[in-house]
């Protein structure tokens, strides 16, 4: 036969359940079932530019470099295709050695990592460092590994270059 104690405790505890069942719950708190959920939709963010991939961080500010004339007339014949960027270079090159770390694909891991490179005249890659994390050691890795391959951008004819990495799950 349960204690006379425990049989007061049970009987206490189901008057107060049923006491706030009935009588709802007390003043400033809400009830679950009366909760009305609203949402509304804001307007669409702006998309600010994309910044160039690689910047010349030593060179002269764009309005102190004057700017040749464009061409009078060329013809179509003698039109050749304009030389690609360093920026277009890079990224091609880089797109050619990156990959995707199993293990980050596995755990469903994104990020951008942008990484600083230093250049000798020539164009080889002399040192990478991490300018901005992806926030995920393993993308940091992978983006240096794939930079070291690259070896060398003689189309770049700076020093020291801002390079994002873009890591995405399609």
């Amino acid at each position: 036969m349960p204690s006379r104690r425990f049989l007061l405790a049970l009987a206490a505890s189901l008057a107060l359940h049923l006491a706030l069942l009935g009588l709802g719950l007390p003043s400033g708190k809400v009830s679950p079932r009366n909760t009305a959920i609203s949402a509304r939709l804001l307007p669409p963010a702006t998309v600010r530019p994309p910044e160039p991939l690689l910047k010349n961080t030593l060179a002269e500010p764009a309005s102190a470099r004057e700017v040749p004339a464009p061409p009078k007339s060329v013809d179509a014949k003698s039109r050749r295709p304009a030389p690609r960027s360093p920026e277009e270079a890079a990224q091609q090159k880089l797109s050619e050695v990156l990959f995707y770390p199993p293990e980050a694909v596995a755990r469903g891991l994104e990020g951008e990592v942008r990484l600083l490179l230093t250049l000798d005249g020539d164009g080889a890659i002399r040192d990478v460092q991490v300018a901005a994390s992806s926030g995920h050691r393993i993308l940091d890795d992978a983006a240096i590994k794939a930079v070291h391959l690259i070896g060398s951008l003689p189309e770049a004819d700076v020093r020291e270059l801002i390079l994002p990495v873009v890591f995405r799950l399609r």
